[in-house]
């Protein structure tokens, strides 16, 4: 069953289309990929998903209706965005990052989800107290996503994880996204890298010019001649 739905989600900047009505689904517990060039509107897919930008269309959590709600109110229903460039707090400490993943809610799960984010990434616990800023850009790209996971989500959006990252810490903080896939958590993952996304993900949708140009699993679409000329370097 499909827990995130989105259909004629259009977004746009003044006169230009960056998103040109598109239809997408990610099922409960899996993790899917939007693959495509820079500029192909991607990102602005997420945002729309998120609020972040206005956008027309329908899109659904579980059935329930999550246009026009404001983005604070859309991250309440359990979406999680880790944005590209990571969007930390960069003068506060690593575990103050982690606090504000947690800041909506009131349960007694909170302690016990730190716990699970500092095992996921121990080089957070070992940093907990270091300032955000001062982080390598692995470490903050852990962190980005360790503070999402705070807010306990039932949907988790990926903007290019691996923006700017060494190969070895690509591979390690992929390791982790598989990791979380696994606990259960629903994934859609933004990435330029198609070879990493197509690797871990179970389907795939590719985006081209604003628009969906082709979809469907992810072993099908890496063995597709056209993707591996266009996006997988074949």
């Amino acid at each position: 069953m499909a827990l995130l739905q989105v259909r004629g989600l259009k977004v746009a900047y003044g006169g230009i289309r960056a998103v040109r009505g598109i239809d997408l689904d990610v099922d409960d517990g899996e993790l899917v990929c939007l693959i495509g060039a820079n500029g192909a509107g991607k990102s602005s897919t997420l945002r729309g998903i998120t609020g972040l930008v206005h956008a027309s269309g329908e899109i659904r959590l579980a059935g329930k209706r999550l246009g026009g709600l404001p983005t604070h109110a859309i991250a309440r229903e359990g979406v999680a965005l880790v944005p590209e460039g990571r969007g930390i707090f960069a003068r506060l400490q690593v575990w103050e990052n982690l606090a504000m993943g947690a800041y909506a809610r009131r349960d007694k799960g909170v302690d016990e989800d730190l716990a699970r984010v500092y095992e996921l990434f121990p080089r957070l616990a070992e940093r907990r107290q270091q300032i955000a800023g001062t982080l390598s850009g692995g470490e903050q790209q852990m962190l980005a996503i360790g503070r999402a996971l705070m807010s306990r989500p039932r949907l988790l959006l990926l903007d290019e994880p691996s923006m700017g990252l060494a190969p070895l810490m690509v591979r390690k903080i992929y390791d982790t996204i598989q990791a979380i896939a696994r606990q259960g958590v629903t994934i859609l993952l933004v990435e330029q890298n198609a070879h990493l996304a197509l690797q871990v993900s179970a389907r795939a949708y590719v985006m081209e010019s604003g628009g969906i140009t082709l979809a469907g699993t992810s072993g099908e679409l890496a063995s597709d001649p056209a993707i591996q000329a266009a996006y997988l370097g074949s």
